[in-house]
């Protein structure tokens, strides 16, 4: 409580009257980029989404929005691969489990590639943000006083303004 000077009364008040059992505390968790480059999103018929796939420090405010955004994606290339027109003769319809498996393959595997880049960049952001903020020293004090509060406005407006794709189906 002493650590909340520039908090106004009526949230201290609040703070102050929180039983601890009440408090939900679980460790930030982070994945480095490399993983995300090189790992595997998805696998057969299976992927990740999510914080599973993208878990990141708060600092961007993106990790909802990038688990919402991974729902649209997944959803678009789950119906596209599976809606896709097929051969004549089956006027279109998925004919057995084994093309349907494939079908679904195949559209994690667009999924996968779809999310990777857009994955990288946030987890490598909310870090540095995170690192900028969090640590102290002469030249990490004028980077993170003089120059962030220059860009970063800018910069969590065009992370927020990502444009996922149209459903279709």
């Amino acid at each position: 409580m002493s650590k909340l000077e520039d908090i106004p009364n009526e949230m201290k008040s609040v703070v102050g009257k929180t039983e601890l059992d009440a408090i939900a505390s679980s460790p930030l968790r982070y994945r480095r980029p490399w993983e995300l480059l090189w790992g595997n999103i998805s696998k057969g018929n299976v992927c990740v989404a999510g914080d599973a796939l993208h878990p990141m420090t708060p600092d961007l405010g993106q990790g909802g929005c990038a688990a919402l955004e991974d729902g649209v994606v997944l959803a678009r290339c789950i119906a596209e691969a599976l809606l896709k027109p097929g051969g004549e003769e089956n006027n279109g319809k998925i004919v057995d489990e084994e093309e349907e498996y494939k079908r679904i393959e195949m559209g994690l595997k667009n999924y996968a590639q779809e999310r990777r880049w857009r994955s990288i960049d946030l987890v490598s952001t909310a870090y540095m943000v995170g690192y900028l903020q969090q640590n102290s020293g002469m030249i990490m004090n004028f980077l993170r006083d003089k120059l962030l509060p220059r860009f970063l406005p800018g910069m969590l407006l065009r992370k927020a303004s990502f444009d996922c794709g149209t459903l279709k189906y």
